[in-house]
């Protein structure tokens, strides 16, 4: 059933105003981890092998990246420093869990819209709400946007942030800041229209370009002609 309660509070972590900014590789790893978790949870905790095909999937993920199995257990050695990564043995080989609501401090609706985002990057509202559908199903845009914003005022620090819409966009997209603040977009190139004049005049140079290779052609023609003529006897 769709969720239509009103974001919960949960208890604040000390743990979260200190988080450093995570690479593109942690964000992947924790974004798979909670995806696994809600789609897949027979095989979850993952091993290490499935971990690192979750990470290179060639579908829902933006963007699609090949990483090896010793890159990956790298990024989860670091996350375990950060309490992000529980570790626990399954039968003959290491299962991997995340961690992130506990550290973070956020409630489970709003650890699903996080992993969309470090999976795809970011999305409109509209996007969220159906990227995130497997994982947690929202009543409606109004509720993402309601977890967002809990999301984006935070007194311990922001998670996510709106960004500027794009142009010709109809809807802003919104972004995590588990890896730091995004990179200011270049401005758009503006490009002045012509005036009137300006046009005028370039039509004009290239209607004479055009007369004046007419004129060649027919010049050409006419030699070519002549040129027959002579070579018949005929008399012009």
């Amino acid at each position: 059933m769709p969720d239509r309660r009103a974001p919960v509070r949960p208890h604040r972590n000390t743990l979260t105003s200190t988080l450093p900014s995570l690479s593109l590789l942690d964000t992947r790893v924790l974004g798979v981890l909670v995806e696994k978790q809600r789609t897949v949870p027979d095989t979850y905790p993952l091993t290490l092998n499935a971990l690192t095909s979750g990470c290179n999937q060639k579908t829902s993920r933006d963007p699609v990246m090949s990483w090896t199995e010793a890159e990956v257990q790298a990024a989860l050695d670091r996350l375990k420093t950060l309490s992000l990564i529980v570790e626990s043995s399954g039968g003959r080989v290491m299962r991997y869990a995340h961690n992130i609501e506990r550290v973070v401090g956020v409630p489970s609706q709003a650890v699903a819209l996080l992993a969309t985002m470090m999976l795809r990057g970011p999305q409109t509202v509209g996007e969220l709400r159906i990227n995130s559908d497997r994982m947690h199903r929202f009543a409606d845009g109004s509720a993402i946007e309601a977890f967002l914003h809990e999301l984006r005022d935070r007194n311990t620090g922001a998670l996510v942030i709106e960004l500027t819409r794009q142009p010709g966009a109809r809807e802003t997209r919104w972004m995590h800041l588990l890896s730091g603040q995004p990179a200011p977009e270049p401005a758009p190139s503006i490009t002045h229209p012509r005036t009137t004049e300006e046009a005028t005049a370039m039509e004009i140079a290239s209607l004479k370009e055009d007369v004046r290779r007419l004129e060649r052609e027919l010049a050409a023609v006419r030699q070519d002609v002549a040129n027959l003529r002579g070579a018949s006897g005929e008399k012009p």
